[in-house]
Parts: structure tokens; C-alpha cells; sequence
């Protein structure tokens, strides 16, 4: 990637809904050119999608919980089975494989505790290889990044 393409990034970060004509002249570059490289970067994965950005809490799920998993197994079956059975809980907003003394983070949003209640009775606790599970609610969000920084 150039500075170009990082300006392209950076642009498309800010305002994913940008017609190629604003984006070209964001970046300095005339449409086509400037077309040909935002191909590249969606078909080179750089960029992997578009979406709108939302507050979870208008939608009714103002509560975030971060839950840290213990596996019975760390072998690359258990791992991959977890992933599989997480991906259909729609709660789960993020899912990271971690280093350390948790095998597994996830970020949770929920309408109330009732809720996360139920998540966690019907959905995680039934989920095979599980030795442990701890629940952190957050309290508020201090800092939340929607973009990533461009490196030079």
C-alpha cells in the first residue's frame, strides 16, 4: 500500500457511504484511477466490507459483558469446535483466541442481565469443552475506535 491507498483507507474509515467522485477528490486522484484502486484493496481483502456504525444501548442492548472462556483442551480441535458454536450466538460481538491464562475473550451485548442470564444458561454453558467461565460487565465505554490508525 502507498499513501495513496492509505488515504483511500483512511477516507473510506470516516465515511463509508463516499461516492467514488468525493473519494477521488478526498485523495487527490481522478475517478478512474481512484476506482481501480479501491478494487484492488476490496480484492486484495484490505478492505473486507462496508457498514453502518451503530450504538448498541438506541438498539436496546446497552449491556456489554466480556467473558473470558477456559477450555478443557487447547488443541486446535477444541479451539475449532468453540468457534464454530460461537458463531451462532448473536450476542457475541467479537470472539479472540488469547495468550495466557484465558484461552478465550468475548465481547457480549445484551438488553439487561435477564438476558445475559439466559445467554449464558441456553447458549455458552451448553457449548462442549468448557471448564470455566468469568463475566466482566463493563460500566461504561471510556474510548471506542471505529477506525484504525493508517501506519506510514
Amino acid at each position: 500500500m502507498d499513501a495513496i491507498d492509505r488515504r483511500i483507507v483512511a477516507a473510506l474509515q470516516r465515511d463509508g457511504r463516499m461516492k467514488i467522485t468525493e473519494l477521488a477528490q478526498a485523495v487527490g486522484l481522478s475517478p478512474t484511477p481512484c476506482a481501480r484502486r479501491l478494487e484492488r484493496l476490496e480484492r486484495d481483502g484490505v478492505i473486507t466490507g462496508y457498514a453502518a456504525i451503530v450504538d448498541a444501548a438506541r438498539l436496546g442492548l446497552p449491556v456489554t459483558i466480556f467473558v473470558s472462556v477456559e477450555l478443557d483442551r487447547q488443541d486446535r480441535d477444541a479451539i475449532g469446535a468453540f468457534e464454530r458454536a460461537i458463531r451462532d450466538c448473536a450476542e457475541v460481538m467479537e470472539c479472540h483466541l488469547l495468550t495466557g491464562s484465558r484461552d478465550i475473550l468475548l465481547r457480549v451485548v445484551a438488553a439487561d442481565l435477564a438476558a445475559f442470564d439466559a445467554f449464558l444458561e441456553h447458549r455458552l454453558m451448553r457449548i462442549p469443552g468448557i471448564s470455566r467461565l468469568r463475566s466482566n460487565f463493563a460500566l461504561r465505554t471510556m474510548l471506542r475506535r471505529d477506525v484504525l490508525p493508517m501506519p506510514d
